[in-house]
């Protein structure tokens, strides 16, 4: 079930630009090393940024092993690693203000952007964490803005127990951090309800997918 895009009242511009990453963060403790900081409407003009990558990025569907099965990725994928230009303007202004906001705790910079286009409610991605690579084995930081029309993002504890959700778009930042992508999974649920189209954009440091 699909629903064409439609802007929030409260993004009407057409400049876009993320604000300062001040005391506006709310950091929560997760423990055992990780946390989260939400930032909701942190990037101004966000519903024009999303009309425009949904125009200008080469998005393209994937396949992948599930077990003894091949089968579709539930979304639209691109991916800009090290070194490559970024689809946007406003996304070279969001990463640096990243970089300057997390230098100090990071100690590096974000260096790759993944986008993922969730066209409907049945485009999702499953629980996991961003455990190729140094992930595994290091704290690191995730950083994702959400566009266009918001969708919920699950988090719960490996070790189990409660889940939490955050229904992210317009332009809304949540930072992952710590231990988060060890001790933590993260979901893009499937939903019935009728949603419009949502892109994720995840910077992350160097060796993190």
């Amino acid at each position: 079930m699909s629903a064409a895009f439609q802007g929030s009242l409260l993004d009407l511009g057409d400049e876009v630009a993320p604000a300062p990453l001040d005391e506006s963060v709310r950091r929560t403790e997760l423990g055992h090393g990780a946390w989260l900081d939400v930032r909701p409407g942190w990037l101004a003009g966000a519903d024009a940024l999303f009309e425009r990558l949904v125009q200008v990025v080469p998005w393209h569907a994937e396949r992948r092993q599930m077990y003894e099965r091949i089968v579709d990725v539930p979304r639209l994928l691109c991916f800009y690693g090290e070194g490559h230009a970024l689809p946007d303007p406003a996304l070279d202004a969001a990463k640096s203000v990243l970089d300057a906001h997390y230098a100090d705790e990071l100690g590096e910079p974000f260096v790759t952007a993944g986008l993922c286009l969730y066209r409907d409610g049945r485009d999702s991605v499953a629980w996991h964490g961003d455990t190729i690579g140094r992930g595994r084995s290091e704290d690191t930081m995730v950083a994702i803005v959400s566009i266009g029309a918001p969708r919920t993002l699950a988090l719960r504890p490996r070790a189990g127990g409660s889940v939490l959700r955050y229904e992210l778009g317009h332009g809304d930042l949540i930072v992952m951090g710590g231990s988060c992508q060890r001790t933590w999974e993260h979901a893009v649920p499937k939903t019935a309800r009728r949603v419009g189209q949502r892109i994720s954009i995840q910077f992350r440091t160097h060796g993190v997918r």
